[in-house]
């Protein structure tokens, strides 16, 4: 098994989700006592926070090449960014490292096109919805649409992932809020949904939606496993 290279920490309530998530695959398909081949490197968040709100992504992409050659010199053979929105700087990291990086847009399009729909909304932070780095990698390499939601509806998200959900706190108003902004996506044509944070399938689940969700967390763990063991 190839071992599998974390950036972690943004946040970290959904790095432990990764992790387990990890485990729980290879000990699913080896059985008996397996359990994944991982390093993880995780930065304090509150820089992170800092520099988004700030707008400076030339120094986050510093962040995260630094973080990516550290995995690479520790022994990591393929790196994993534990986030959706600093996939920002893919470029910086695959320019950084000469081993794999699976990006998260890459392993949720394969899944979504295994269930041949075209058209998704996508929820996330403000960067993820409304910068195009997300988008323009479904429509591009999958032919995927996305559907983001209106500007109200893009502030409420945005507020309850960074208020409360990095922050652990699960509420159920919370929860109608997401509900309510994914019912509208699905009226404007939307056949499944990108839960695009890593935070938020600790707030929503398939079972609080009537289309098809994808946990980008669960389906990027899950890929990088398969490509750390070459299933296929």
């Amino acid at each position: 098994m190839k071992t599998i290279g974390f950036i972690g920490g943004m946040s970290w309530e959904s790095s432990l989700e990764y992790y387990r998530i990890a485990n729980e695959t290879v000990k699913r398909l080896r059985g008996g006592f397996a359990s994944c081949r991982s390093l993880m490197y995780s930065v304090d968040f509150a820089e992170v926070e800092k520099l988004q709100h700030a707008a400076d992504w030339e120094a986050l992409c510093g962040l995260m090449a630094d973080a990516a050659r550290r995995l690479q010199k520790g022994g990591a053979d393929l790196i994993v960014l534990c986030t959706n929105t600093m996939h920002l700087c893919s470029g910086a990291i695959t320019h950084a490292v000469s081993i794999p990086f699976l990006h998260i847009g890459e392993a949720t399009g394969k899944r979504i096109t295994a269930q041949r729909l075209k058209t998704v909304g996508l929820l996330g932070t403000k960067f993820t919805m409304e910068k195009d780095f997300y988008s323009r990698k479904l429509l591009e390499d999958h032919g995927i649409q996305t559907l983001i939601p209106d500007p109200d509806q893009r502030d409420a998200v945005h507020r309850i992932i960074y208020e409360e959900l990095v922050k652990g706190i699960i509420r159920e108003t919370s929860k109608e809020v997401f509900r309510e902004v994914i019912s509208d996506l699905v009226e404007r044509g939307a056949e499944g949904v990108v839960l695009g944070c890593t935070e938020i399938p600790l707030l929503i689940s398939q079972n609080d939606v009537s289309v098809p969700v994808f946990d980008t967390t669960r389906i990027h763990a899950e890929e990088a496993v398969y490509l750390a063991l070459g299933e296929p």
